[in-house]
């Protein structure tokens, strides 16, 4: 049983409206527990949120059971797990101990005594998952429209049109480099763990497993004198290839044997009582031992060059994908390409993961969703680079928002030079770089790096970085106006 908030705060704690932050830290919580507050007082923006949190969590539920988290906790405890880039432990600390984040979470500050409300880890784990994407793209949308509000200049001004600036970068997956060494390392070592806890599960039986942890350390040794032959230069060519070659079979004939015994034992436990997701997990470490026992044969030993299509590069992240963006350092990263649509306010308006594809594809199913929720008076301008231009995107657009600043790539004719020399052009091409500054940012955020497993778990991180990143910048916005007061105040008196 789960409520939407504490109706009434309970004897002794401060109402969330009225929580003091402070004014002068430097640090990115006061900030984003402002913006926080923000959504708490807003008058209509907390029920859409948590309307969005109902249906997410308690759709068919029944109002019955044990007391679960309240799905503010659970919108507080995401936004602030990302905001301050802290893993599940920095966040049950800061859940249990951390005075004013307790006091948004609605529970008593100190977690210890009589009233002995603390926050598990694993109780963290699973309550923050439960969000997924497509409620966090809904609630990111609605904050970002409300959040231009707050960039007024006064109660009267009108609400400035959107100057957007879209750009890509790469949100890591968090892996290794991988190489087909190390990935079959991987599987092997998996099989080999996998192996071990079903042998030490009451009810099981698996012979033949005596020395797991030799046949771990034996992988372990001949990985790394292979992949040193493979990368130890000098000598002659000849003599380096039949190094190469004869360290290549000896680490393979290990591999081939170690995946024949787990073949005999997932054979073993199908008349044994074991559950289908331990067996489906060993099954395709084994798989991937043998994929990898071909690839690193076929290269090594063959010469062969292996198509795109057939490479992993992490057993556990599966979806990664390899992105080469011409970029001296990295030249390789490692995850996907994440779009951000930001405004003059600094707020990311839109955002996307992209699968594949050119840039260029993924430009006007961006500006669809920005027209759509705003309509075409409310976009000014829109910037992009070079990776985003074509003839289709700039003349569709131009249809709808008054400045297209799509600078074109490769040989212009006099008509598009003189186009993108003129003072507007110019101007706004010049501001497209602040997107650089707001993609940093948003590393701060926690979207440098996915710290969550699977391709859900990316997209659901993606959204909570954004979200955290919005209402950092709401409120910077609104602390910096409450200083302005307080020193207005102060000499005034």
């Amino acid at each position: 049983m789960r409520q939407l908030f504490p109706a009434q705060p309970e004897f002794g704690l401060t109402p969330i409206e009225k929580i003091v932050l402070p004014l002068k830290s430097r640090d990115e919580l006061p900030p984003i527990l402002a913006g926080l507050q923000w959504i708490w007082t807003h008058p209509t923006l907390k029920t859409e949120i948590l309307a969005l949190l109902e249906a997410k969590i308690l759709a068919g539920k029944k109002a019955t059971g044990r007391t679960g988290l309240d799905l503010w906790q659970i919108l507080v405890l995401g936004i602030v797990r990302n905001g301050l880039d802290a893993n599940y432990d920095r966040l049950e600390d800061l859940a249990n101990h951390h005075t004013l984040i307790r006091q948004f979470l609605g529970v008593p500050a100190a977690p210890f005594g009589t009233d002995d409300r603390r926050f598990a880890h694993q109780t963290l784990r699973d309550n923050v998952a439960l969000l997924d994407e497509a409620t966090l793209r809904e609630i990111n949308a609605r904050v970002a429209a409300a959040g231009r509000v707050v960039f007024k200049k006064n109660e009267r001004a009108t609400t400035a049109p959107l100057e957007l600036k879209i750009d890509t970068y790469v949100l890591e997956t968090d892996v290794h480099f991988p190489t087909d060494l190390n990935l079959l390392w991987d599987a092997g070592r998996k099989c080999v763990d996998w192996i071990e806890k079903l042998h030490a599960t009451p009810g099981l039986t698996l012979p033949g497993w005596r020395k797991a942890k030799d046949w771990r350390r034996r992988l372990k040794s001949l990985q790394r004198s292979t992949s040193q032959t493979v990368h130890r230069s000098g000598g002659p060519a000849a003599a380096k290839t039949t190094r190469l070659h004869a360290a290549v079979r000896e680490y393979l004939a290990a591999g081939h044997e170690l995946a024949t015994k787990v073949s005999v034992s997932l054979l073993a436990l199908c008349d044994q009582p074991v559950s289908l997701s331990q067996w489906e997990a060993l099954q395709y470490f084994h798989a991937m031992l043998l994929k990898h026992l071909d690839l690193v044969e076929r290269r090594l030993l063959r010469g062969e060059t292996i198509p795109t299509a057939e490479k992993v590069y992490s057993l556990f992240e599966p979806h990664t994908e390899w992105i080469q963006k011409g970029k001296a350092r990295p030249n390789v990263e490692l995850g996907h390409r994440f779009l951000v649509a930001t405004d003059q306010h600094e707020l990311v308006q839109d955002y996307a993961v992209l699968h594949g594809g050119a840039e260029v594809d993924h430009l006007l199913p961006v500006a669809d969703r920005l027209l759509h929720r705003y309509g075409a008076d409310q976009l000014a301008s829109l910037s992009t680079d070079k990776g985003f231009t074509s003839a289709s995107n700039r003349e569709l657009l131009q249809l709808y928002v008054p400045t297209v600043v799509l600078p074109k790539r490769g040989k212009k004719n006099a008509t598009e030079t003189a186009h993108e020399n003129e003072k507007q052009f110019i101007a706004l091409r010049h501001q497209h770089s602040a997107v650089e500054s707001d993609i940093h940012s948003l590393g701060h955020h926690g979207l440098n790096r996915c710290l969550d497993v699977g391709l859900a778990g990316y997209q659901r991180y993606a959204g909570y970085g954004i979200l955290a990143y919005n209402l950092h910048v709401i409120g910077r916005e609104l602390q910096a106006r409450a200083r302005r007061r307080v020193a207005a105040a102060l000499a005034a008196a």
